[in-house]
């Protein structure tokens, strides 16, 4: 059966008859389903709210009022063949939020799981968001990046496309970012700035005192030091050989269009 007996689907709302609506989940007055829609179980879809073609959503997702998900996406090489949206669980998407489908054929939008993305902001086509990451209200993230997990956005951020976001960096308000942001530093400015550790972020995901100092040490190395970025990486390996800065490093050789070095 397309909808489960147990959901709650409003008056005026419009499911089509082939999407499917698991247990518990709650469609609000006047949403709308399309087809090809997969909507897991205890899923709550406040009044409004679009949900277009191929996008698939886990459980326990709260999507609020008038935001829409599996937009086509902005970009005008775009074909309108079959691509999507594949969102995990327990995600908060909050008040007219727009989510794209990917562009090319078959290719994927995915967002992780227990994801906070606040009011009014885009996440392009073909982006990956990982888990337990902030994107605060009227940020924009263009097509193809990469948003590790709980990194946190904040907002008026503008994200280039094919950036890469790594975990547990933070993003002040306003920041224009045209690089790759590397992982557990903390970055402001109009034009992106590293400055520093995000100590707060750090400390709440419970990092010891240990790991952390070994990160200001990998964090002067590469910033305050006036060593070249591979002299950079390769004191952190030697001198700092812990499961984070592995992680940093691996970040930054990975990088193809540059890292933040300011």
């Amino acid at each position: 059966m397309p909808v489960d007996p147990s959901a709650s689907v409003a008056a005026t709302a419009r499911v089509h008859p082939q999407a499917r609506i698991g247990p518990q989940a709650s469609i609000g007055e006047y949403a709308i389903v399309e087809e090809d829609v997969v909507i897991g179980a205890s899923c709550r879809l406040e009044p409004y709210v679009f949900v277009k073609r191929w996008t698939t959503l886990g459980e326990r997702n709260e999507i609020s009022a008038g935001t829409v998900l599996g937009t086509d996406p902005l970009d005008k090489n775009f074909t309108g063949q079959r691509s999507y949206l594949r969102i995990g669980d327990g995600n908060i998407i909050r008040e007219h939020y727009t989510i794209s489908r990917g562009t090319e054929p078959e290719s994927v939008t995915t967002i992780g799981n227990g994801n906070y993305i606040m009011t009014s902001g885009h996440i392009a086509h073909n982006c990956v968001i990982g888990n337990q990451t902030v994107v605060a209200s009227c940020a924009l993230v263009a097509g193809h990046v990469l948003v590790e997990d709980q990194a946190f956005i904040s907002g008026g951020v503008v994200i280039h496309q094919f950036s890469r976001i790594g975990r547990l960096a933070m993003i002040g308000g306003n920041t224009r970012v045209n690089s790759d942001l590397p992982p557990y530093f903390l970055y402001s400015d109009f034009n992106v700035v590293a400055k520093g550790l995000n100590l707060v972020g750090l400390k709440r995901a419970g990092f010891t005192r240990e790991q952390v100092a070994a990160l200001k040490t990998a964090y002067r190395l590469l910033y305050r030091s006036a060593l070249k970025l591979e002299t950079a990486l390769e004191r952190i390996e030697a001198e700092l050989d812990t499961e984070h800065t592995r992680h940093l490093v691996a970040f930054i050789r990975g990088s193809k269009r540059g890292i933040c070095r300011e």
